[in-house]
């Protein structure tokens, strides 16, 4: 099984364009209320505008094995971040930022122990 798709809420449908632009996805879909990027490993996320209040307590995280190389880009292109690449416990380096919607971002490299932690289980159902 594949993970299809994720769709983000977003305020201003042009402002959130802008920012994935920025942050370098190729954008499939555009229209004035729903947008849709592709990743460099063809998985797809998108953008759906709602005039709704919401809060999003979801965090999706955005894999680069030049993690350090494209945060610094970012940063020269007026990409705010709200922390610095840091190691978590868990292994991971990661950056946090937030989308001009208040969705939360982060850009992260884990090698090895993204699918391969210490601490890794392997269970495994038979479905039918």
């Amino acid at each position: 099984m594949n993970l299809n798709q994720i769709t983000l809420p977003v305020t201003d449908i042009e402002k959130a364009n802008q920012f994935y632009l920025t942050l370098g996805f190729t954008q499939i879909v555009k229209s004035p209320h729903y947008s849709r990027f592709e990743c460099a490993n063809k998985a797809t996320f998108s953008l759906l505008l709602t005039d709704d209040e919401f809060i999003n307590g979801a965090v999706i995280y955005f894999e680069s094995d030049d993690l350090k190389r494209w945060v610094e880009s970012l940063k020269a292109k007026g990409i705010e971040f709200d922390t610095e690449i840091n190691e978590q416990r868990y292994l991971w380096h990661e950056a946090k930022l937030t989308d001009p919607s208040g969705n939360q971002i982060k850009l992260y490299w884990a090698g090895e122990n993204r699918l391969t932690p210490p601490w890794r289980v392997d269970i495994n159902f038979d479905v039918q």
